[in-house]
């Protein structure tokens, strides 16, 4: 049976589509016989509003992009969740696009945009990231852009992220207090900001504890999973090797738990571990991990709520939005 649209409508009641589309948003021009003949009828043959027709006629599709460097970290797939939350609400449709940590990928899904696919960008940044033109090309094609988690300070929007500084100071105060002397850094970037606000908060840390900072144990990974392997062995199996670890990404854990179980390493007699993460498994590593703990539902849905805020009202400026939502130490086994 093909699909009850508002033309057919019109062809059962004898009236034309204008009317019957006005019925149906119950406008004042139209009479109260008018919308009950319509709705009765629209009720019967099961209508359902088509909101991407409707979407096109006004300009709007309906639907808002994501562009994420990755969805295995478990902070991206929650933070979608809270992003959904918002869309759904307000009738929009999520498109998910990957980077996979790739600058020229996200440039290309971003060049693709001026062309209206999507009404707005949400958008975490690769860990390549680093020239902007691409993003501020799509903000003067009128595209609204609020940036999450992985910001760039350059471009003047929305920001949403967590206290990162703040997060790797308390993470390396609580390593320094278990008795920790010797804390080793590990990151996926030079280029990113909260991998180096975190390590700026964890050499703060060492600093205040007149700990040395030794440039050998601040070590910078990729997204090269069998090098990171071979580089955290390298540093575990030194002389002179670690006492504690901060992990400042999700993707790091389980290869410093695997170097760990290789090299006969007691966590935590002979390394405290903290690491950044949600993922469900913290708890069931074995030894449970510690981890800051990073709340990615709440800034997806906050970054959301001020897109579509951009989305709803003309005058709202994203440039003057800033929010910063605070992370928790959550201390299990490792430490």
């Amino acid at each position: 049976m093909p699909a009850v649209d508002i033309r057919s409508l019109a062809k059962h009641l004898n009236l034309s589509p204008g009317t019957v589309s006005k019925a149906l948003k119950d406008s004042y021009e139209i009479s109260a016989e008018t919308k009950k003949r319509v709705l009765s009828l629209a009720k019967k043959l099961n209508y359902v509003p088509n909101a991407y027709a409707s979407g096109l006629r006004k300009k709007r599709s309906k639907t808002i992009a994501v562009v994420l460097p990755e969805v295995a970290d478990s902070f991206f797939s929650i933070a979608i969740n809270g992003i959904e939350s918002v869309a759904q609400q307000k009738g929009y449709h999520v498109l998910i696009y990957l980077t996979h940590e790739n600058f020229l990928k996200e440039k290309t899904i971003l060049n693709d945009f001026k062309s209206g696919r999507v009404d707005g960008v949400l958008i975490s940044v690769t860990r390549e990231t680093i020239a902007t033109k691409h993003i501020l090309e799509l903000q003067s094609s009128g595209m609204p852009v609020v940036l999450f988690d992985r910001i760039v300070d350059q471009i003047e929007t929305a920001k949403v992220r967590t206290n990162d500084f703040e997060s790797g100071y308390i993470a390396t105060q609580h390593l320094i207090k278990r008795g920790c002397k010797n804390i080793s850094y590990l990151s996926n970037s030079k280029s990113l900001g909260i991998t180096n606000e975190r390590m700026e908060g964890c050499r703060k840390a060492l600093e205040e504890n007149d700990l040395s900072i030794k440039k050998n144990f601040f070590i910078e990974c990729s997204n090269d999973e069998a090098n990171n392997y071979k580089r955290i062995k390298s540093l575990l199996s030194q002389k002179d090797c670690p006492d504690g670890i901060l992990v400042s990404i999700e993707k790091l854990t389980i290869p410093v738990y695997q170097v760990c179980n290789e090299l006969k390493l007691n966590i935590p007699g002979s390394l405290k571990v903290i690491g950044f993460s949600l993922s469900p498994s913290a708890s069931i590593l074995n030894p449970a991990i510690t981890t800051i703990t990073q709340p990615a539902y709440e800034i997806g849905e906050a970054a959301a709520t001020l897109l579509f805020k951009s989305l709803e009202k003309s005058n709202f400026d994203l440039k003057n939005e800033k929010i910063i939502l605070p992370s928790v130490l959550t201390i299990r086994s490792s430490t």
